[in-house]
């Protein structure tokens, strides 16, 4: 991790945003902080941070609906790890399931705050170079099959929904923002499971089936999601985007 990362601290608790400031800025990285959606989207405007922390219950817009709204849009790649106080499964799957990187249930541990932070950077920095993600995209295309990024929905030719996990979506975007490009299992595991990724072993592979089926790919001559040997799996076909939140 760079010294020169830049966290967003958005929590309308003026003690929780001051620790956290501090802290993190003690152990060298620069920060930001926000009491609610309406300030979090006025920094925004002006910079483009590292990564957000960001709290499920806020004033107005809470968590949930922010964080949706910042992976339709244009920040949509930054990381975000929520803040909940909340300590119902529910809540976390949600967040997880709309976009977000991580969680950490209110009370916690500075500490544990600054190496999940540190967790979700270098995992959004362990891609190849060269990695060209689709910015700001709410309709990608690629075969017969669409999907609406903001829906979270996979399209099949006629348009109708093809139902899918929230797993396999992330698995889906994570190929869809890497066309033709070799990604290896424990890269697909990080980006897949953050954290927990070492609970998964090679659960990938079976995620990967899933997501075939769901494509109506077979696994012997697969049109979409190929096998390498040793290697990993490969995204074949072009993606184009189709529609553009900018």
């Amino acid at each position: 991790m760079r010294d020169t990362d830049h966290v967003l601290v958005v929590d309308d608790d003026r003690g929780i945003r001051e620790l956290v400031c501090a802290y993190l800025e003690k152990q060298g990285l620069r920060t930001t902080a926000a009491a609610d959606g309406r300030e979090m989207r006025a920094v925004l405007q002006r910079f483009t941070p590292d990564a957000i922390v960001l709290d499920l219950m806020l004033p107005g817009d809470d968590g949930l609906v922010l964080c949706r709204e910042l992976r339709a849009g244009k920040h949509r790649t930054v990381p975000i790890l929520m803040l909940t106080a909340r300590d119902e499964e529910f809540d976390r799957v949600v967040g997880l399931e709309i976009g977000a990187d991580d969680y950490m249930p209110k009370p916690f541990s500075v500490r544990e705050l600054l190496a999940r932070i540190r967790a979700v950077l270098r995992r959004t920095r362990m891609l190849p170079p060269n990695m060209q993600l689709t910015q700001a995209a709410t309709l990608l295309g690629f075969g017969e099959w669409r999907v609406d990024t903001v829906a979270r929905h996979l399209l099949d030719a006629d348009g109708v929904a093809v139902p899918v996990s929230g797993a396999e979506y992330r698995l889906l975007r994570v190929f869809l923002d890497h066309p033709q490009r070799v990604l290896t299992r424990d890269q697909l595991l990080e980006l897949t499971h953050g954290h927990d990724a070492d609970q998964f072993d090679r659960s990938i592979d079976i995620l990967v089936s899933r997501l075939r089926q769901r494509l109506r790919d077979g696994a012997r001559e697969p049109r979409y999601i190929k096998t390498l040997r040793n290697e990993g799996y490969v995204f074949a076909s072009p993606v184009e985007l189709l529609e553009s939140a900018s």
